[in-house]
């Protein structure tokens, strides 16, 4: 009997994890850890399974369960641990790095190390400037840390997926000072100098988020909705402000709530849906993408690797804000509507 390490993506369909458990079991294949994580084109699945078939076969048989991609590497008991269980140590021990350096202290020195250890990387160092901008590679991921200095993990066997793009720029948000990360009130400063307030959605924003649907043009209702809702239902707001289901941020103007902004989590792991409201006169200005970018940020804290949006096919302000952050489109099975898949460790700079 040997540990494999083994990974596959596949479609995104009801059944693909069952066949494929179901080709290991036939190889007498005992699996001892699995994850799902969701990629560009598909979902990858993860196991470690204890089984007697050479690496081949394994890699013949996932194939034949439709796997795509499939790599299957040697692994040790240690890679036995539970994933969370071993974020979670990691996550202590940079808490009392933080401890030892004193109050407002960040131990960015031992953040290559912390890094190759959570994604099981053959190498991690620190890269400057223009190291920063290297051509993609699947064998290497790089992880910003500020604006001029980043993290570069490289790992032969195995390619980085989006959701471990998403966990390492979760963790690098856990060394920063308390003061570098986004607070639970923002003030944000438009181009044409206008301020504004941007805070989580209560519920005692219920009246003024309908408000805002009063002035908001059916237009603008639409490519939210997807109809001109007139009026946002009782219902809808509740699930809005439930934190279980997501998180949703207001923009204030002089007391007035001129935008909301909401992310929900998704059905699939790993991702999340955001989708926003901006009244009209406040349209063009930059304040959608001040807030998607705040959207994506949240998202990366929360440990998610991908937002989506879907969005009609006519809103071409909103699949370009989209695409300048980073986003691919994609065609839905409806005609009219198309979605956008932006990687939060894809996100454009600003």
């Amino acid at each position: 009997m040997a540990f494999l390490r083994i990974r596959t993506t596949v479609d995104e369909r009801p059944g693909r994890l069952a066949q494929l458990a179901a080709a290991l079991a036939e190889r007498g294949g005992n699996i001892l850890g699995l994850s799902v994580q969701p990629d560009a084109d598909g979902t990858v699945d993860e196991f470690v399974a204890e089984i007697p078939a050479a690496p081949e076969a394994v890699r013949e048989a996932l194939e034949a369960a439709g796997g795509r991609r499939v790599q299957v590497v040697p692994a040790t008991a240690h890679e036995l641990t539970d994933e969370p269980t071993r974020a979670l140590l990691l996550a202590t021990r940079l808490a009392a790095l933080q401890h030892e350096a004193g109050s407002g202290g960040s131990p960015h020195w031992r953040l290559p190390e912390l890094l190759g250890e959570l994604l099981r990387a053959d190498d991690a160092r620190w890269i400057y400037g223009d190291a920063v901008s290297e051509l993609p590679d699947p064998t290497q991921l790089i992880v910003r840390v500020t604006g001029e200095r980043s993290v570069r993990l490289r790992r032969t066997d195995l390619p980085f997926t989006l959701t471990e793009a998403a966990r390492a720029a979760a963790f690098v948000r856990l060394a920063q000072p308390a003061a570098a990360r986004s607070g639970a009130e923002r003030a944000i400063t438009l181009a044409d100098g206008a301020e504004l307030d941007v805070r989580p959605l209560t519920a005692i924003y219920r009246e003024a988020v309908r408000d805002l649907h009063d002035r908001c043009s059916p237009e603008s209702r639409r490519f939210r909705y997807f109809t001109s809702m007139p009026a946002l239902p009782p219902r809808v707001f509740e699930r809005l402000v439930d934190r279980d289901r997501g998180q949703s941020l207001v923009a204030c103007f002089d007391g007035q709530v001129v935008a909301m902004a909401n992310l929900m989590f998704g059905a699939e792991p790993g991702t999340a849906e955001m989708a926003f409201l901006v009244e009209d006169r406040w349209q063009g200005r930059g304040l959608g993408t001040a807030l998607a970018r705040m959207l994506v940020e949240l998202a990366r804290d929360l440990g998610y690797a991908e937002v989506r949006a879907s969005m009609l096919s006519d809103n071409a302000r909103m699949r370009g804000l989209l695409v300048r952050l980073g986003a691919t489109l994609g065609y839905t099975e409806d005609p009219g509507v198309i979605e956008a898949r932006l990687a939060v460790a894809a996100l454009a700079p600003a």
